[in-house]
């Protein structure tokens, strides 16, 4: 038996391309698409007329007993 090992350029290639099928079939049933801005760290729906939706505040990083107060 052989051993299969794929570089990462090839596993992040397919990732690539199982997302954008993904997004393409949610625009195509018009689904909305959770949207992350790295500046602002919030999280968006896009609805599929165009419009966006704040939804939640991503987390800041810190210790677990700090976030738990």
């Amino acid at each position: 038996m052989t051993n299969h090992s794929h570089d990462d350029g090839f596993i992040v290639k397919n990732a690539r391309l199982a997302v954008a099928s993904e997004l393409k079939k949610k625009r195509a049933l018009n689904q909305p698409i959770a949207k992350f801005d790295a500046k602002t760290k919030q999280v968006y729906i896009q609805n599929s007329d165009g419009s966006t939706i704040p939804f939640a505040k991503a987390m800041t990083r810190g210790r677990y007993s700090e976030r738990s107060r």
